[in-house]
């Protein structure tokens, strides 16, 4: 039988990230080591292969390999990281692979990262981009991220023009729900844009980046840090004054509904100067052809008083949003945690799916057990991470948001988007 392997720490050379606690030594002229070689569960299959092969070393050490993933071309770039197309190379699951150089990072850049890694290890909802694994190196950091192939927000409305207002409203709710979902757990995103608003597939939405996100102990605690980006900053961040992080990102999503319906910004300018000016004036043109529920929460948004914004609570029960069910079941944070595997009950059967997929691929209880307290500093965390959303997906968990009304004016180019999305998203529809 094979014997017996543990997975390490990522903390150590990429040649030596995986050991074996008990020799693999394959020795040709043995028969009985050839013969067991042969039985190898794929998850012993690729450490032996990331020791002992050559092919498999070499990329390693070029860095077509990081830890489990082949690492393809790149996807996008940030100043101080760039992101790669990635494959696990056990699931050969699709994965975004963020890559940083520590050797550029200052000591509060490197704050800011290591709250981003924490934030996204408390959050767990469909809307929010998943976090696998982190893997790190002397000299690299390694941020394993969900894979969105369907571009952002920002590219689709500059190449295909504004969205329809049902598009709006389809993704403007899942956005709403995902900012609910963090500011109820007293996270503050403050870099809500276009270009962090990502698509996996048709109008599903995943909201990225929590690079400026930060922990609040409650909504009226004062920031004082400006971050984000400038077309999307409230008024009073340009102010220079401590502000709420709670209406600073209602502000951004306010900025988000005009460009989805409109296809242009609220305030533009050329110069950020200009730009401030812009947006402490509060002055912006609404198309009259946007709908006149949309309009109402637009401007019910864009305030400059920040006490006087729309909550997040009244944007959920606004007119404009009244035909789509937003909420639903948010899934338990400890389900990040392949361990609670191991408590399952009857009636689980998503996670029974996942346990026997882990064990199809080698993964066993005590592997599961040595890994508790990890998170997703582990190799194992990263599998379970992965399977565990390709089960969630094939299971129609992320799915669009219902829609509970048919709109009724035939005029309007939102009932031919509806009729189309209805078809190409399979949404559910109740007359």
């Amino acid at each position: 039988m094979p014997a017996r392997m543990t997975l390490v720490s990522a903390r150590v050379p990429w040649h030596s990230l995986y050991s074996l606690t008990d020799s693999l030594d394959c020795d040709p002229d043995n028969e009985e080591e050839e013969d067991s070689s042969r039985h190898l569960t794929p998850l012993q299959k690729l450490m032996l292969d990331m020791c002992h092969d050559e092919k498999t070393i070499k990329e390693l050490n070029v860095g077509k390999r990081v830890g489990f993933y082949k690492v393809c071309g790149e996807i996008g770039c940030g100043n101080f990281s760039k992101v790669k197309l990635g494959f696990h190379a056990l699931t050969m699951d699709k994965v975004a692979i963020k890559i940083l150089d520590k050797m550029r990072l200052d000591l509060q850049t490197q704050r800011m990262l290591s709250r981003e890694i924490s934030i996204m290890e408390s959050l767990y909802h469909p809307n929010l981009l998943r976090l696998y694994e982190v893997l790190e190196a002397s000299s690299r950091l390694y941020l394993v991220l969900e894979y969105a192939g369907g571009g952002d927000l920002h590219t689709r409305i500059s190449t295909q023009g504004k969205l329809s207002d049902l598009e709006s409203k389809l993704v403007f709710a899942q956005i709403l729900s995902a900012v609910k979902y963090m500011h109820d757990n007293k996270i503050i995103h403050r870099d809500l844009k276009a270009e962090n608003i990502l698509f996996t597939s048709n109008y599903y939405v995943k909201v990225a980046d929590f690079g400026f996100s930060t922990n609040i102990s409650n909504c009226s605690q004062m920031l004082d840090t400006f971050c984000g980006s400038p077309p999307y900053a409230a008024p009073e961040l340009f102010k220079d004054e401590a502000y709420m992080g709670p209406p600073v990102d209602v502000w951004a999503m306010g900025v988000l509904l005009f460009y989805m319906v409109t296809g242009t910004m609220p305030f533009r300018a050329d110069t950020v100067p200009k730009l401030r000016r812009c947006v402490l004036q509060g002055v912006y043109v609404l198309p009259t052809w946007v709908s006149a529920p949309c309009q109402r929460l637009i401007r019910g948004i864009l305030k400059p008083e920040p006490t006087e914004r729309c909550a997040l609570d009244q944007m959920l029960g606004c007119d404009w949003l009244l035909p789509v069910e937003i909420l639903r079941s948010i899934p338990q944070l400890y389900q990040l945690n392949p361990v609670h595997l191991l408590k399952l009950g009857p009636g689980w059967a998503e996670q029974e799916e996942v346990h026997a997929a882990l064990q199809e691929l080698g993964v066993t209880e005590e592997h599961i057990l040595n890994n508790q307290g990890k998170n997703s500093q582990s190799p194992l965390t990263g599998i379970y991470r992965i399977v565990l959303h390709r089960i969630q997906r094939n299971r129609g968990t992320e799915c669009l948001p219902l829609i509970t009304d048919v709109i009724k004016d035939p005029k309007r180019d939102g009932l031919r988007a509806y009729r189309n999305l209805r078809h190409t998203s399979k949404l559910c529809v109740i007359s």
